[in-house]
């Protein structure tokens, strides 16, 4: 009886197989097995335009013998069973604004790519043609036509900008900035940084509204007429009345790295003075220099106070303000970077100060900014980038183009006919 029930079974699962079988619609074994033909037309494309060869070849005229040569290296790319059509079209804008396209040249190895074939397309423009960048000035709209000021005094010395000296990087902030600037000027001595503080142009510039970039890191130079007039161990007035200056010119001061203001710098002034980790020409201020300075931005009255103000978040990462601009300007700092000065977030309530939210670089972390712009109600701004050593101007850079937005005028220049639209056909011998 067992027997009997299990023939049963098997001739109603074959039965059933065959059925299935006559009615059911398979794909063909090319669409199984085959080759993804617009997936092997596209990376082909991309392979003989990284090499070279795609660009060089198809703005030339037809009778050049580098069309050979393509043929040649699109035949040696492709797989022998494979069949190609590569079609070069002239891309046309006329006066109607309709665009249209015109076979320029086709090269083929096969008269008919059967009715199974794919294609992909890329658009390439000709090595001939240039493009220019034209930054705004800073200024420019208002009318202010801001200076930039980089400290490159050659009287002075620097710390927590390990590998570099403060001569060297003003060369390179000039080479990056000076394009967004009517007027660069380099501060070549703290004598000349004193007749700034003292309200007196250096080349006839507008003093008013300008930037000051502070090249020395932690230290900053001092000028030896200010240096004598405050008592050895009291320059922290010095940076108390460079505060004021700053609230008094709208200036920015800019903290390239580490804990602004933490020494005063003259090497001629301090030659036998250095900061106790054996770099001569400097005086230790400690964070008394930064409390004064907000102190003077404020015009509050002077007073000491040595308390350390700044902390240490770890690792911060680019807001999606500086990520942003990082793309519009072409400056790609690490987007993540190691904070170990950043500055609390309460001096902006204690000393009138505000960020915008455009002028943050980086994300704050429990109350820790670690760079952004502090602009002052009543004129002037800070820029501090509390990062560890080793500085890296390019959040320097970063910083200032986020607070002011220059704008980039961007232009082509080139013939006629600057861009060539390109097809690749595939098809496949063999059955379907």
């Amino acid at each position: 009886m067992r027997t009997v029930e299990v023939l049963f079974v098997i001739i109603i699962i074959l039965g059933a197989f065959m059925i299935a079988t006559q009615f059911a619609v398979l794909p063909s074994p090319r669409h199984i097995f085959g080759t993804n033909l617009r997936e092997l037309a596209l990376s082909t494309l991309e392979t003989l335009n990284a090499k070279g060869i795609l660009t060089e070849t198809v703005f030339k005229s037809p009778s050049d013998p580098s069309w050979g040569d393509l043929q040649k290296a699109l035949s040696a790319s492709l797989p022998p069973n494979i069949v190609y059509n590569l079609s070069v079209f002239d891309i046309l804008t006329p006066s109607d604004g309709v665009v249209t396209y015109h076979l320029a040249m086709s090269i083929s190895d096969a008269s008919n790519l059967g009715v199974d074939s794919e294609a992909a397309s890329y658009l390439l423009t000709s090595p001939k043609v240039t493009f220019s960048i034209t930054p705004e000035k800073v200024g420019e709209k208002t009318g202010k036509n801001n200076t930039l000021y980089i400290l490159n005094c050659e009287d002075a010395n620097g710390w927590w900008i390990t590998g570099y000296t403060g001569q060297s990087l003003a060369s390179d902030l000039y080479n990056l900035l000076s394009p967004y600037f009517e007027t660069t000027i380099l501060v070549n001595s703290t004598d000349q940084l004193g007749l700034l503080l003292d309200g007196t142009p250096l080349v006839g510039e507008n003093l008013e509204d300008a930037i000051i970039i502070n090249t020395f890191g932690e230290a900053v130079p001092i000028p030896s007429g200010y240096a004598d007039d405050y008592p050895a161990g009291s320059y922290a007035e010095y940076c108390y009345e460079l505060g004021q200056r700053v609230n008094q010119h709208n200036w920015t001061f800019v903290s390239i790295v580490g804990y602004p203001l933490y020494y005063v710098t003259n090497t001629v002034k301090f030659a036998d003075s250095d900061n106790t980790w054996g770099i001569y020409g400097m005086v230790h201020v400690g964070p008394a220099g930064l409390n004064a300075f907000l102190r003077g931005i404020d015009n509050q009255g002077y007073s000491y106070d040595g308390s350390w103000i700044t902390g240490s978040p770890g690792v911060v990462r680019f807001t999606s303000y500086a990520s942003d601009s990082s793309n519009y300007y072409g400056l790609y700092p690490a987007p993540y970077q190691t904070a170990t000065r950043a500055l609390p977030d309460w001096i902006m309530s204690t000393y009138d100060l505000s960020v915008r939210p455009g002028d943050y670089i980086f994300e704050p972390v429990d109350g820790w900014i670690a760079g952004a712009t502090f602009s002052h109600q009543g004129g002037g701004a800070l820029t501090a980038i509390g990062l560890t050593r080793i500085p890296d101007i390019r959040v320097t850079d970063l910083a200032l183009l986020m607070y002011y937005r220059p704008a980039l005028y961007r232009s082509e220049f080139g013939a006629s006919g600057t861009s060539r639209f390109v097809t690749l056909q595939l098809g496949q011998q063999g059955g379907t």
